[in-house]
């Protein structure tokens, strides 16, 4: 394996600061990407105990750790204890990358470097870029170490729409779009590669540490441009065996999108990937055990309620999370009324009925077995964002129901972990201050805290948008992408936050005031549209800087 030199910075942590996100998770902020490169080669081959996922970014590695068997003292020791000075030089074989170099604004990029069509041509082919890291989108890699000279800055106003397998330049980075998604890069070309297919094994093509070369099209008739990239899309609902399940439910009415869920998928942020899953995890959990399942079995999850199914068959269901009125009629026509967050039985022809929620957002119906599909990446959840998983539910769908685990139990009653809240309510969300709360002016952080937000209509699996008096930023200009966690309070140039949910994305270029703490994750999945917010610092934001032999 060949090495590179390490920067000149990367053995010593002295410019190091530790910046809190929540508990069990800091962003490391270093001086420039080679530091933050060397850094993470270095973590991922030390393979230290209690640490569960590495994130790197343009100057940033986010480490979440288990802080039930790591200190954040023991981790900062653990730092520094690491050799950066030899790092990969990228992995393998370099991966070609064809491009027919016809993008919209290459022309534009052209003239803004005062160089012509066929300059930038040659300066995009003629180096080696190293994959940085991964983000914005499954499969979407940050390239790096191209010529400078290409360096430029994201178009003033985004596409809403830009093509899949569209290559494109944002600063020091080049990159390719894995599906058709807005986007602000500055487009110069066109691959026919697909850089992520859940048929293949990575689904994304580029991993972090590898290399990439780019090469004209036209000058290797091998290849011509293909309608599209193989990206991301829902998956039909396929049975994980070919034997037809005895038992299943036959969606009858669907209002807002109804989801299968789990507990997410885990182990592939190196891909783009994010965990998704279920918004009120403790709730599927809760749905899951009365029905004698395991925590992370399939389960719907049902926006707002105005759901109803009919039973094929015989089972036992529990529905849990957003307060709704559960109705069973059965087939003579008998309307009774099935307790929430309890297991009840359903005999064929049986209707299941969910009324509109009067408190809480999401209700989840767990089926005993859990339902008979085929997982997507080792989950049965769908990400809205990310467009994998399980297509949502429509009319006529028919879900097979698996046969119950031998020795499951039932469990007769649950409490739930907190009340629903309601739209005319106020919910306080308790948060850690951090990342980049010394991005905004001590005013704007007062009113942050002191203000009532109210949930935005424009809010969803991704993130609840709030409203209020705009936030003022202290620090201007543009946020190097770094990564985001599920709850993670979003300031964009509007300065209105965005509360980030289980769909969101893997890293972003805005500033994060704050995070929800762990214990109100679930509680802010469960907010509706209407209800005001308000954030409780559980202590002042305080960034650590590595120095000597203390934080």
């Amino acid at each position: 394996m060949s090495t590179r030199p390490a920067p000149e910075t990367a053995e010593s942590p002295r410019d190091w600061r530790i910046l809190p996100m929540r508990t069990g998770c800091v962003l490391l902020e270093l001086a420039d990407l080679k530091q933050t490169l060397a850094l993470y080669d270095a973590l991922c081959h030390a393979d230290l105990a209690g640490i569960r996922e590495i994130i790197p970014a343009a100057r940033t590695v986010m480490i979440d750790f288990d802080p039930a068997g790591l200190s954040l003292e023991t981790l900062a020791l653990a730092l520094r204890g690491l050799d950066t000075a030899q790092t990969s030089d990228g992995a393998g074989e370099c991966i070609q990358i064809p491009v027919q170099y016809d993008g919209e604004d290459l022309s534009a990029v052209a003239e803004l470097l005062k160089m012509s069509r066929e300059d930038v041509v040659r300066l995009h082919t003629g180096h080696d870029y190293l994959v940085a890291f991964t983000g914005f989108a499954p499969g979407f890699a940050y390239l790096a170490e191209g010529d400078p000279r290409l360096a430029v800055p994201r178009r003033q106003s985004p596409r809403t729409l830009v093509p899949a397998g569209s290559v494109g330049l944002a600063g020091a980075f080049s990159g390719v779009y894995p599906k058709a998604s807005p986007g602000g890069w500055q487009l110069i070309g066109t691959t026919p590669l697909a850089m992520f297919d859940i048929e293949r094994q990575p689904a994304s093509l580029l991993q972090p540490g590898q290399r990439v070369r780019f090469f004209e099209m036209a000058k290797d008739g091998a290849y011509t441009v293909q309608a599209g990239a193989n990206a991301a899309s829902f998956s039909k609902h396929m049975p994980r065996t070919a034997k037809p399940s005895k038992n299943a439910v036959e969606i009858l009415t669907v209002g807002l999108p109804v989801l299968f869920q789990d507990l997410g998928r885990q182990g592939l942020v190196s891909q783009g990937i994010s965990r998704s899953g279920a918004a009120d995890r403790e709730s599927l959990a809760a749905a899951n055990r009365l029905v004698g399942n395991t925590p992370q079995a399939p389960a719907l999850e049902i926006t707002l309620g105005g759901f109803s199914l009919t039973m094929r068959g015989q089972g036992v269901m529990a529905v849990s999370g957003a307060i709704v009125q559960t109705t069973v009629t059965t087939a003579s026509g008998k309307r009774i009324k099935a307790p929430h967050h309890q297991a009840f039985a359903v005999e064929d022809g049986d209707i299941v009925t969910l009324s509109i929620a009067s408190s809480g957002m999401r209700a989840y119906l767990a089926v005993r077995g859990g339902f008979d599909i085929t997982p997507v990446l080792g989950s049965c959840a769908t990400d809205m964002l990310a467009q994998i998983g399980p297509q949502p539910l429509k009319v006529g769908d028919v879900i097979g129901i698996a046969d119950a685990p031998a020795g499951s139990h039932i469990t007769l009653g649950e409490t739930p972990a907190f009340a629903m809240p309601r739209a005319d309510e106020t919910v306080t969300l308790d948060i850690v201050l951090g990342p980049r709360t010394d991005w905004f002016t001590q005013g704007s952080v007062d009113r942050f805290l002191s203000e009532e937000w109210t949930v935005s209509a424009q809010s969803s699996r991704v993130g609840i948008r709030l409203q209020g008096e705009a936030l003022e930023r202290k620090i201007p200009g543009e946020l190097p992408s770094e990564a985001t966690i599920r709850g993670a309070i979003q300031v964009p140039a509007s300065g209105q936050p965005v509360l980030f949910l289980v769909d969101h994305p893997l890293t972003g270029g805005y500033p994060v005031i704050g995070n929800v703490a762990s214990h109100h994750l679930d509680l802010a999945g469960q907010v509706p549209v209407g209800a005001r917010i308000r954030f409780n610092a559980l202590m002042p934001f305080t960034p650590h800087l590595m120095s000597g032999n203390s934080l």
